[in-house]
């Protein structure tokens, strides 16, 4: 008590001790060394330690953005957390070495981009849908997402199987580079739509938000942002990091499964996403699904505009080569979660139906990556 009043009176820094304490506990736990890395309670350790820093980062991230306001602090989280899977994805590639065509980029990219659109959104419209029976958001705004989403997937994730330079679904160098180039371009457009042209597609309807005591709250001071800010580096840091630790006995876990390996790109955008999940979750439970919408699609289009211009530099330098396409049946699943979303989210307001359809996709997806 003591201590929090400390924080409180005279550093001006008013946060819950366990925000301030979960995520350098889980930097601490990145030290950890020994030969029991194989160990079950060390594991059951590292994932508990995992969801804590999650916990905390979501914490931190909803007080960056009660301090900056819409759209500035959904973007903040949807690039933080699209910069760390960036450098997972990166650091795992190079642990790889280049023998073999790498497909734990277009994995965990296709992954995220399902779990987004199917997964995160629909549990956000059903949950939504069942408080508030129909939820209301910015046409515009959200419509200037999926169009940029269509095309940023159609052309780094489908179209490489489609060419016929190199055999395979691979781009060639000069492609590669070209299409990280395109994929810069469509992510700065959206950003700068978001942030500057058309700022109000973005911002939430006054008229639709739940009136309770978080959105009458003063804003946060400048040093518990500060702080907030570093603690969240902090926690997406060793989300990073200890999903990269537990990473091998996840695909220890998916070879004993006889599961395919594209069930680690899946595991491992999960973990990743989950602190924007929960805060997007935690949005549609305020009845405030237009952040919910600008965290899920901002975080999807962060994703691939900045994962696939650092694979094309990684695979320019290194000589490694990196499958991109993806199969006819996630072709099949890409479209319709693309179709279903984009159909769902025409109207400016939202049903539970919508969540359950896309749920069902979502659960589709998983049980065929278990069982093609």
């Amino acid at each position: 008590m003591e201590y929090n009043k400390f924080l409180s009176e005279k550093l001006n820094i008013k946060l819950p001790l366990w925000t301030l304490f979960f995520p350098v506990i889980a930097v601490f736990t990145l030290f950890l060394k020994g030969t029991f890395t194989e160990n079950t309670f060390y594991l059951i350790f590292l994932g508990v330690i995992l969801i804590t820093a999650v916990l905390s980062a979501v914490h931190h991230a909803e007080v960056i953005a009660h301090k900056v306001g819409e759209p500035f602090g959904t973007i903040i989280l949807a690039v933080a957390i699209a910069v760390i899977e960036v450098s997972l994805i990166v650091s795992l590639m190079m642990s790889e070495g280049n023998e073999q065509p790498s497909a734990l980029a277009r994995d965990t990219v296709f992954a995220a981009i399902m779990i987004i659109l199917t997964g995160i959104i629909g549990l956000c419209l059903w949950s939504g849908g069942y408080k508030y029976k129909q939820q209301d958001y910015r046409q515009q705004g959200v419509s200037a997402a999926l169009i940029t989403l269509i095309a940023i997937s159609m052309l780094t994730l489908v179209l490489p199987n489609y060419t016929t330079t190199e055999a395979g679904s691979v781009y060639s160098d000069k492609q590669l580079i070209f299409v990280a180039i395109i994929s810069l371009v469509l992510y700065g457009g959206f950003i700068s739509m978001q942030t500057i042209r058309h700022r109000d597609f973005f911002l939430p309807k006054k008229e639709d938000i739940n009136h309770d005591e978080s959105e009458h709250a003063d804003p946060p001071s400048l040093p518990t942002t500060i702080t907030s800010l570093i603690l969240l580096i902090l926690a997406l840091v060793a989300v990073v990091l200890l999903s990269k630790k537990l990473s091998p006995a996840i695909e220890s876990m998916v070879i004993e499964m006889g599961a395919p390996m594209s069930l680690v790109g899946i595991i491992i955008a999960a973990v990743i996403l989950l602190p924007e999940g929960m805060a997007a979750w935690r949005a549609a439970q305020n009845n405030r699904l237009q952040t919910s919408l600008n965290l899920a699609l901002g975080s999807a289009l962060a994703s691939i505009g900045l994962t696939i211009p650092a694979v094309a530099i990684v695979s320019y330098f290194t000589g490694m080569t990196v499958t991109l396409g993806i199969d006819a049946k996630s072709t099949l699943l890409l479209i319709l979660s693309l179709f279903t979303v984009y159909s769902s989210l025409h109207s400016g307001k939202t049903n539970i139906l919508q969540g359950i359809v896309l749920l069902v996709i979502f659960a589709t997806y998983l049980f065929t990556t278990i069982v093609p």
